[in-house]
């Protein structure tokens, strides 16, 4: 703190008759110290206060009343010794000669400076400054002083209020510091072990109920350096009978990690305990009731048994159902929103951002094609949820299913290790089925994927399809698709729960247990199902079991080819998520389009009819409010002919294509890639020009 701080709060008192002397005096002190001079001892007395920092007085000054003086100092607190600068005349005496006028100061000034006169103005300062410096140390110590006595008083409360005994003891267990609580329980203040008048009041138990011995107890233990905690204790006492206490201790250390004593706690949990004891009776009264019970309801449940386990076996089966069926409702409710959130790709497009922004294009491919290979991946696990619950978008075709599989050879072989042999077992009579080709081809690489797994010594893997005729001439037969594997079997304990999502008997890391779910949900969505059996050490056969279909000829595939532009067709676009309304926006842009977007039904319709026309509708089927599927039925009521293209990572409605797409309608599964979403915007434009009449306008 500088002198300027100082002024602020402390007075320098100048006690000087000559007025000259004070003129002079405050001159030299006024720029760093607040002064006051004073004519008299008498006027000086009274204005001594708290806020005295110094006091400077010349020896004219003490001709005065010295006594009234000293009456004022003596006033002053006992931490309060107010420096005082005497400055003394040397005209006509030697420098010893001070002394004199120093011993007429009254015997309460105990800090006294005696200068002589004449002095320089640095002299005088410098003197002044070590006093207030003093002077200021007394100040700070008069306030550590107060904090001390506000902490001494809060912890004497705090002792004094707290619902447990407190005690803090030298090292031959007498307590220095305790409350009250501790001293009922403690009179004499000393640990039992410590006191042999003590000790038979106060039986230590340890956690099984054996008594300690003294040396055990808490305190004792705490004074060899040990922390002891939650020692129970029964106590006796002539007043209060038998009660009972928890009592904990630990050690305290000086710096050089010396005991010096410790603290010990006692806590009363009498009513605890006999809440226990009461308890534990109430437990042993109960016991033998009960046995007595058992004992009249053992012929009872005898007879009940065998309809007990009957029901367990009824009740597990259909919590299996329950439980198969909610896994599906959770995977379907959940699969739009996580293929929206899939066009984030944060990580690897975050650090596309900060290269671009730093103007380093290095690696950028790298990340780009780490954002769609998690992209894919992500997408592949939506699938194959929505496959298990049954609530993916099915593009249903007729398929020759031998045809198929001999498609799928090349891959499945490259599936398989060379010691493994795979036989290919196809029906003769080629039979057909209306099913999704690319589920159903992905369903049997899953299932060879799984047979493989299950045979790592080597065997024999067979594909085979084959025929089972109606019992009925009127109705189809089914198709069964079996693959076989002389594995290592599944267990019958197990073999119950390998539909189920997330069920696995790979190790970790090897297997994500929706493989066989997710079949599992092309089979019964597809109207079929799928059978599994299994011998331990022998080997597992896994059917798709689906309905039979009059064979088709197949369209013949559209050429594939470059993206054709746009040459400026108006496209209304309508998606409910801002990224991805974004990134359509700006590829349909990209390519040549026209494109008005809107966020939902309501805005779409106000849009279409304020533009002059609009060629494509390319629309979200699960929007807020009107869905898509809703929205095209009201645009294509004013403009028939109008193409739409549904976008949908879920929608309950788009599980089966033919029953869900009207006229001049197609459906894009999310997510896709944007060079999907570009050639079939082309080919849709394409194919409603060639509709058109000659001469007609587009709305």
């Amino acid at each position: 703190m500088t002198s300027k701080q100082y002024i602020n709060n402390r007075k320098l008192l100048i006690a000087a008759p000559f007025k000259g002397d004070a003129l002079s005096l405050q001159k030299v002190l006024k720029e760093q110290y607040a002064t006051r001079a004073l004519p008299n001892l008498a006027s000086l007395s009274s204005a001594i206060g708290e806020h005295t920092g110094l006091i400077i007085l010349t020896e004219e000054a003490l001709v005065g009343d010295v006594a009234c003086f000293g009456n004022a100092l003596d006033q002053q607190p006992a931490w309060s010794e107010i420096p005082i600068i005497l400055l003394a005349s040397s005209q006509g005496r030697s420098g010893r000669d001070t002394d004199l006028a120093r011993r007429r100061l009254p015997s309460s000034a105990g800090h006294v400076i005696a200068l002589e006169r004449p002095l320089s103005s640095a002299s005088l300062l410098s003197a002044v400054a070590a006093a207030w410096r003093a002077r200021e140390r007394q100040f700070d110590m008069r306030d550590r002083l107060a904090e001390l006595a506000e902490e001494r008083g809060r912890l004497h409360i705090l002792l004094e209020n707290v619902p447990v005994g407190i005690s803090f003891m030298d090292k031959q267990g007498q307590s220095l510091i305790s409350n009250p609580l501790y001293r009922q329980y403690l009179p004499r203040g000393v640990i039992p072990s410590k006191d042999s008048t003590e000790m038979p009041s106060w039986e230590g138990l340890d956690p099984q109920g054996n008594r300690l011995a003294p040396d055990m107890y808490p305190g004792a233990r705490a004074l060899r350096g040990e922390s002891a905690t939650g020692v129970e204790f029964r106590h006796r006492s002539g007043d209060d009978g038998e009660s009972w206490r928890r009592v904990s201790a630990v050690p305290l250390f000086d710096q050089s990690r010396e005991i010096i004593g410790a603290a010990a706690v006692i806590v009363d949990i009498n009513e605890e305990k006999h809440a226990e004891l009461s308890l534990r009776r109430f437990n042993e009264e109960l016991e033998i009731q009960v046995q007595a019970r058992t004992q009249e309801l053992k012929a009872v449940i005898g007879q009940l048994k065998k309809e007990s386990d009957e029901r367990l076996r009824a009740e597990e089966r259909l919590r299996h159902s329950f439980k198969m069926e909610a896994v599906g409702q959770l995977t379907g409710g959940i699969a739009h929103d996580f293929n929206n959130m899939l066009t984030g790709v944060i990580g690897s497009l975050d650090l596309i951002k900060m290269r671009l922004a730093k103007g380093n294009t290095d690696g950028i491919d790298r990340f780009m094609e780490a954002a769609n290979t998690s992209a894919q991946r992500a997408a592949s696990l939506t699938q194959r949820l929505l496959a298990f619950s049954r609530r993916q978008s099915l593009n249903a075709q007729a398929v020759s299913v031998n045809q198929l599989v001999l498609a799928l050879q090349d891959l499945l072989y490259g599936s398989v290790p060379e010691h493994l042999n795979l036989i290919f077992d196809l029906s003769d009579e080629d039979p057909w089925i209306c099913a999704d080709a690319n589920q159903l081809e992905n369903a049997i690489l899953n299932l060879v994927i799984n047979a493989r797994d299950a045979t790592p010594e080597g065997g024999t893997l067979t594909v085979s399809t084959r025929l089972d005729p109606s019992e009925s001439s009127d109705e189809p037969g089914t198709v069964v698709i079996e693959i076989r594997d002389t594995g290592c079997g599944i267990p019958p304990g197990v073999l119950d729960k390998v539909m189920e999502p997330f069920f696995t008997t790979k190790p970790i890391g090897q297997g994500t247990g929706l493989g066989l779910s997710m079949v599992y949900g092309f089979a019964k969505q597809s109207n079929g199902r799928l059978d599994i059996e299994s011998t331990p050490e022998v080997g597992t056969t896994v059917s798709i079991v689906l309905p039979e279909h009059p064979r088709e000829i197949p369209d013949s595939p559209p050429a594939s080819g470059a993206t054709v532009p746009g040459k400026g067709q108006s496209i209304l676009l309508v998606e409910d998520d801002d990224s991805v309304r974004l990134i359509n926006q700006e590829v349909l842009r990209e390519l040549g389009y026209e494109v008005t977007t809107a966020r939902d039904a309501e805005e779409a319709l106000k849009h279409f009819h304020a533009l002059d026309h609009v060629d494509l509708l390319v629309t979200d089927v699960g929007l807020p409010g009107m869905n898509g599927r809703q929205l095209a039925e009201v645009i294509q009521h004013a403009a028939p002919q109008l193409p739409v293209l549904f976008l949908t990572g879920y929608a309950a409605g788009a599980r089966d294509r033919a029953d869900f797409l009207g006229p001049h309608m197609q459906l894009l599964t999310k997510p896709f890639s944007l060079d999907a979403l570009a050639s079939r915007v082309a080919d849709m434009l394409a194919h409603s020009e060639q509709m058109k009449p000659s001469g007609a306008e587009t709305l």
